[in-house]
């Protein structure tokens, strides 16, 4: 079978996991990702994972907290995320590596460039947690650093919405969806797809992304059969 992509980068929210519940884990959700990891993977993928951490921590809750307290909670429960995907998809007969950023020896790799492509090349799915391992960065940003790093030829932006607007479409129903559009564009008119670090990265790397709706898991392969699906940013 013909891929449109030997090597990606999945970036999925911790909101992504949490399904309707809006919060924590959903059994029922991972699994419908996981089914669809699986399947590209049989197809010859080489699959990496950044997970955020929303359904657990996000931003500071209340204005006492500091700043880098608050982002290493975060990149804690992008711990919590990884070992509950790394289950999921072990169960599935999927071989798969967890690698932290910041050392968590007892339950997963510390991050090593090499080690994470050997990995890929011998056809086990990689989950990277922690973010970048430093404050004041966000998962995304985390997945275009690792996306560079791993030489992944896209990253795979999933989302609650299906691709990139003009404006927030839950909010202005006259917003616009764009099939394809560039970084600087994002830049100029400051759309909320990724943070400007992540957005820039992306742009001075050439790594394109591909944003589309996780609401239906499908879509992960459908991208790799080379279907149009969401937005394309390059």
């Amino acid at each position: 079978m013909d891929i449109a992509y030997k090597r990606v980068l999945l970036k999925l929210s911790g909101e992504a996991l949490a399904g309707k519940n809006k919060n924590g884990i959903d059994a029922e959700t991972v699994a419908k990702i996981c089914d669809k990891i699986k399947e590209i993977v049989d197809m010859g993928v080489e699959v990496s994972i950044v997970v955020g951490g929303g359904n657990f921590w996000r931003g500071r809750y209340g204005h006492e907290m500091e700043r880098t307290t608050s982002d290493y909670m975060g990149m804690l429960a992008t711990t919590i995320n990884g070992l509950a995907l790394q289950d999921a998809l072990e169960s599935r007969g999927i071989f798969t590596r967890l690698q932290t950023a910041i050392e968590m020896r007892e339950i997963a790799e510390p991050y090593i460039k090499r080690k994470a492509i050997k990995h890929l090349e011998r056809g086990r799915v990689v989950i990277f947690a922690c973010g970048t391992g430093n404050p004041y960065f966000s998962t995304d940003t985390g997945a275009a650093l690792r996306a560079a790093e791993t030489d992944s030829e896209v990253i795979l932006l999933a989302k609650t919405i299906d691709g990139v607007y003009s404006a927030d479409p839950k909010e202005d129903h006259s917003a616009v969806k764009y099939d394809e559009i560039t970084y600087l564009d994002i830049l100029n008119k400051d759309l909320k797809v990724m943070d400007s670090t992540a957005t820039s990265l992306c742009r001075d790397n050439k790594i394109p992304l591909v944003v589309f709706g996780i609401d239906d898991p499908e879509n992960i392969v459908r991208i790799i059969k080379g279907e149009k699906i969401g937005t394309l940013v390059k």
